[in-house]
């Protein structure tokens, strides 16, 4: 974090998102006003809160994407969630608080991780001491014979260095060997059904007593013990504590909750029905941004500095229907804009993973040589944007859907034209995607039309 600037961030967003420039920037800069806290001194360092953001913009222009693409950049821990799937304490539905503890257990994963990388070289060599062991397990004789420089011994030092050298080589890799595993009971009974991430970290570490892995002998080949026998010796040499500390730290600093949908607990309070914890959802929403303490596996995690980026449509309400209280705590408000045509253009192929290359690669893998020529694809651009215009807005999504349909039948012939070079013109997209863009089409599609909602 401390080598990217502002600038840097962005320009590494561009990357891969098209246009929303203010929101990246807005982004840039609560990523940056992290790496500033860090550098300042205690007493201050607890005074600065984040630099919580709104993304306010209809679906498919990019809000998840930022956000996802942000936290692989910085190597943050984040969890993208679902205002709509929580619910107020006393109704159906998630606790607020399962999103910090699914917060912290992406700590935990990303630490281990890079725990793992430490240790690689020491477990790795203890997994082949394991293969060796389980290939040439010692006979009764070769147990009672303790001098190492007896015959005996010398015989079977050179029988194991002999195997080694075999195993290093590949030559043993379908070779079948007795290992033992542990393996966990499922839940049963009211546990099952509840799910073990809605169950706090005291009730989950008492089931574990309850029922505690199970060792059991099982058969594999060499190539899949190796990695079982490798996560064992990991589990032996990282120091699980640490990694609780490391992850604890790591989320209470350097954590992001995205909160997709917060435009759906928008709600006038009071009132009976399906969306009566609309205004408990927010409450409980409070104190997660607020600043609190929430009990993990990684231990207390307090929230004060976990950055929180909300986004939703706002179709039917602005981001001021919202509690004053949960209003106050994000500062900072970003709308992104409806995606033109040149977007779309610049969509299929700018970015590094652009749908464009992805089909040239998909193709490329039954040996069939594809092109695009630069009429085809803003014909393409044009009538997703088309589509968008006529039926449901849904952004960026419709060009996976006009994508698909172009290439339905070179897709399914691909496997017999290996060799063919083919290119695809404006001419070819025109007749494949003939007729999406009008009413009657869109509803054969699946599409529903503004117009008969209007």
């Amino acid at each position: 974090m401390a080598e990217l600037t502002p600038k840097q961030i962005v320009e590494a967003l561009d990357r891969h998102i098209i246009g929303q420039d203010d929101a990246k920037r807005a982004v840039a800069v609560a990523i940056r006003n992290r790496w500033r806290r860090q550098q300042l001194p205690e007493h201050m360092r607890q005074e600065v809160g984040p630099k919580n953001i709104i993304m306010i913009g209809p679906t498919g222009v990019g809000k998840t994407e930022i956000a996802r693409r942000l936290a692989d950049l910085v190597n943050a821990p984040m969890v993208k969630v679902e205002a709509s799937k929580y619910t107020e304490v006393g109704y159906h539905g998630r606790d607020v608080e399962s999103m910090v503890r699914d917060l912290a257990d992406v700590g935990i994963h990303m630490v281990r991780q890079e725990q793992t990388e430490v240790v690689r070289t020491e477990a790795e060599r203890r997994t082949e001491e394991v293969l060796l062991d389980a290939l040439m397990p010692p006979s009764e004789y070769d147990r009672l014979d303790h001098d190492a420089e007896s015959e005996t011994a010398q015989r079977r030092y050179r029988s194991r260095e002999k195997l080694r050298a075999q195993l290093k080589a590949g030559d043993l890799e379908d070779s079948l060997i007795e290992l033992t595993v542990d393996e966990r009971a499922s839940p049963v009974g009211m546990f099952a059904t509840v799910g073990m991430d809605q169950l706090g970290p005291e009730i989950q570490n008492l089931m574990d007593q309850f029922m505690p892995a199970q060792t059991k002998p099982r058969r594999m080949p060499v190539h899949e013990a190796r990695k079982v026998i490798f996560q064992q010796q990991c589990d032996k040499l990282i120091d699980r504590q640490k990694v609780a500390e490391l992850a604890a730290q790591r989320t209470e600093n350097s954590g992001i909750i995205f909160v997709d949908e917060i435009d759906k607990v928008c709600g006038a309070p009071g009132g009976w029905g399906p969306d009566v914890s609309r205004q408990g959802v927010q409450r409980d929403l409070l104190p997660i941004v607020e600043g609190c303490t929430v009990n993990t596996r990684a231990g207390p995690i307090r929230t004060d500095h976990i950055l929180c980026i909300a986004a939703g449509a706002f179709h039917r309400c602005k981001p001021s229907d919202l509690m004053p209280e949960l209003q106050g705590r994000f500062p900072i408000r970003v709308e992104l804009s409806d995606l033109s045509a040149e977007d779309f253009r610049r969509i299929l192929t700018e970015p590094e993973g652009a749908l464009i290359k992805q089909q040239v690669a998909l193709m490329a893998t039954e040996g069939l040589t594809l092109e695009f020529s630069e009429e085809a694809i803003t014909a393409l651009a044009e009538t997703s944007y088309k589509v968008n215009q006529n039926a449901q807005n849904i952004g960026a999504r419709r060009l996976h859907s006009t994508v698909e349909k172009l290439m339905e039948t070179l897709s399914f012939e691909a496997p017999d034209r290996r060799g063919d070079t083919v290119t695809i013109d404006e001419d070819y997209v025109r007749e494949r995607l003939k007729g999406i863009a009008e009413d009657e089409t869109l509803i054969r599609f699946g599409f529903h039309s503004l117009r008969e909602d209007s």
